[in-house]
């Protein structure tokens, strides 16, 4: 199958003509070894599979995303090159076909955005750039899909009639004649790539290239050759060459670019003018993110419900099959583990779905680069991004999609940080945790304040651990914040339902399978080992008393659920998960807990609301939901608000739940920042809960 790889600046609309070349027949995944994504799919009525490159703005391997582009094409050695370029700003786009074409693999023009080329006036002579430059052109309205026949066309014929020869005619005779003498050695060595391609890469110093080049008399002699190139021009050869590169496109775009004068003012510099405006742009971006959530969580919570009343139907459809009041272990595990599992997944699809909707639409209509630009100054205070406010504001929501979000970042020395204290950000699976403890150990007029504090103290803890990361482990220069601002243009729908669905599927691929894995794991840790035969004997006979007395049925009633209740709690003191709660009290009591509350948190590992129903469970209050006065009744009971609050800050700041960390692991690649979020968010809620109850008591709290 002959491989063609798709390569352009961000902001060309490479990803619309990708989605306009392969249609749905398209699948994601990291490049080996790195978190950067990669695009893959095969063009429509072909068996060309296309490999969608990141957005970059040249070869040079400066960041990560630029180093997997050169990587990719010098070591998987595609058939083919479809340079995408915003043909609205031509002249900076093809400094970067002149790196490719260096390479020696054969490209294809695709001036993208015509439509805006044409609204500044521009008129591009197609047929005299194909000329000029040697390769052939082709013109596309990517978000309008005109033009993708004209370049599949194009590329069939490219593919015939390809031939591989480094295009280095754009330098001076100088730095040819460099690149002769190095390209002879080369050869002779059999270096893989090609030679001239090469040859160029080690006049530019790139280590890569160096380390992969053994013969030490080469090296020496690409020095030398450098030394004698800097003297003759009186510049360090990057300069030169890339001073090389504009010369030539500047002739290029003058003979083929005509332009009618246009006096009127783009209208993205109007809307600019308004949404970067000092003053407006910060309310303007709230109101934006207000409706971001609006959608997400307001229009998902009915589909939120419809996916939870489908689980339940099933579980109840599932649970039929067993006579009523039947205990079966495969009934337990098939309702509580392997349906409650799938279900407490798929639960949030509809929001991811909502939120990726709504920030494709914002990426792909220009707005999302401006709220980066807004928030920058404030950001970099911090030592983070411009680009981290946006999964830092996601994770109020959930984390999962919040850590998915910072894909958007280009540095992976941000992506990390801000992964990593993502967490930190009170997300709605904490919210039943907060409204079953606020309203039973605090005065009406302090349910507010108190819910207002914890989502505080999770913020400055972000901000706090943020800084420190950057300064010691992550330490190092913070990255200028360089972005391109796009004009402003409706998205494609296509685009961005499959923009959607992508992120999507790879929750539910990823995550999912996971959660369900360890829904299992806490299912039998909670339901083994059990009560032994003869004490359940004594329940049943003590039922049996109860059926056969004479008191009312509500009496009976009444009896029957407090002995079920009592039973439950015995049952899961005595399960694994209770035990692991009572080998843990030693260490959980200088927070103020106790073995109920521990188990309780050993559940809430797999997601943060369970901690509400396992308590339930634990102090055998039958259904034991966030409104249940009894469950508060118990706890208001048993602990004091001081340990209420210990409760609250220690569910704040540990991690929120599985699917976070098998997120980190996915989006970092690696298990140890996965088991550093982890470990490190434990210790961090451990010492600071610790700290609090203590000090508290010290104080007479």
């Amino acid at each position: 199958m002959k491989m063609i790889a798709l390569a352009g600046n961000p902001n060309a609309g490479k990803t619309t003509v990708f989605n306009g070349l392969t249609g749905t027949r398209q699948h994601v995944g990291n490049y080996p070894g790195v978190t950067v994504e990669i695009k893959k799919g095969v063009i429509k009525k072909t068996d060309f599979a296309l490999v969608d490159l990141p957005g970059i703005y040249s070869l040079t391997p400066y960041s990560e995303e630029e180093r997997v582009a050169r990587n990719m094409l010098w070591k998987e050695n595609p058939d083919l090159i479809v340079n995408v370029v915003d043909s609205s700003n031509l002249e900076r786009n093809l400094y970067l076909t002149l790196q490719l074409m260096e390479f020696g693999i054969p490209v294809v023009l695709n001036l993208n955005m015509q439509d805006l080329a044409l609204a500044k006036g521009w008129k591009i002579d197609t047929k005299k750039l194909s000329q000029t430059m040697g390769l052939p052109v082709v013109e596309t309205v990517g978000h309008k899909n005109k033009g993708f026949d004209e370049l599949i066309k194009s590329v069939k014929v490219a593919l015939g009639a390809s031939q591989r020869v480094s295009q280095t005619a754009h330098f001076s005779d100088s730095v040819n004649r460099a690149l002769d003498i190095l390209e002879k050695k080369l050869s002779k060595e059999n270096a893989s790539g090609a030679s001239r391609w090469l040859a160029l890469k080690l006049l530019e110093g790139d280590p890569d290239i160096e380390q992969e080049i053994a013969n030490a008399e080469i090296k020496q002699t690409a020095r030398e050759l450098v030394n004698d190139l800097e003297r003759e021009h009186n510049k360090e050869i990057e300069t030169l060459l890339a001073e090389q590169r504009y010369k030539y496109i500047e002739g290029v775009f003058l003979q083929c670019v005509s332009s009618k004068l246009s006096f009127k003012k783009p209208l993205s510099s109007k809307i600019d003018a308004i949404v970067l405006n000092k003053y407006a742009g910060i309310p303007i971006f709230l109101i934006m993110m207000y409706l971001v959530f609006q959608l997400t969580f307001t229009v998902g919570e009915p589909m939120m419900g419809w996916v939870e009343s489908a689980f339940a139907w099933l579980g109840d459809l599932i649970a039929s099959f067993w006579p009523e009041g039947s205990e079966s272990l495969l009934k337990s595990l098939l309702v509580d583990g392997i349906i409650g599992g799938v279900g407490g997944v798929l639960v949030f699809l509809p929001n991811i779905l909502l939120l990726f909707l709504a920030i494709s639409i914002l990426e792909d209509s220009g707005y999302m680069a401006r709220a980066a630009f807004i928030m920058d100054r404030l950001m970099n205070k911090i030592g983070l991004h411009g680009k981290s406010f946006i999964p830092m504001l996601i994770g109020f929501g959930c984390s999962v999609p919040a850590i998915m979000a910072t894909r958007t970042l280009d540095n992976r020395r941000d992506r990390l940080v801000t992964m990593l204290v993502v967490p930190l950000m009170s997300c709605g699976a904490r919210l039943p945790i907060y409204t079953l403890i606020i309203p039973a150990f605090f005065p009406s007029k302090w349910h507010a304040p108190m819910l207002w504090l914890i989502y505080i103290i999770g913020i400055l803890l972000a901000i706090i651990s943020a800084k420190l990361m950057r300064v010691t482990i992550f330490k190092g220069e913070t990255v200028p914040f360089m972005m391109e601002l796009p004009p402003y243009h409706f998205p494609s729908l296509k685009g961005t339902l499959i923009h959607m669905w992508d992120r999507g599927k790879l929750y539910l691929q990823k995550a999912g399978t996971l959660i369900l894995g360890l829904s299992i794991l806490l299912w039998a840790l909670s339901t083994f080992p059990m009560l032994s035969k003869e004490r359940i004997e004594e329940y049943d006979a003590q039922r049996e008393t109860i059926v056969q007395s004479e008191l009312a049925d509500s009496l009976q009633a009444i009896q029957l659920s407090a002995l079920d209740n009592l039973q439950a709690e015995e049952s899961v003191e005595y399960s694994a998960a209770g035990r692991l709660g009572k080998f843990i009290e030693p260490v959980i009591v200088p927070m103020g807990f106790d073995w109920r509350i521990g188990t309780s948190l050993v559940g809430a590992f797999a997601a943060k609301e369970v901690f509400v129903s396992t308590l339930g469970v634990v102090y055998s209050v039958g259904d034991a939901d966030e409104e249940s006065e009894s469950l508060r009744s118990k706890l208001k009971k048993n602990y004091d608000p001081l340990i209420a609050f210990c409760i609250m800050l220690f569910s704040l700041i540990s991690a929120p739940c599985m699917a976070t960390i098998a997120v980190t692991k996915r989006e970092s690649n690696s298990w140890k920042w996965a088991m550093f979020q982890l470990i490190g968010l434990t210790l961090l809620a451990y010492f600071i809960t610790v700290a609090v109850y203590q000090i508290g008591r010290l104080a007479g709290l």
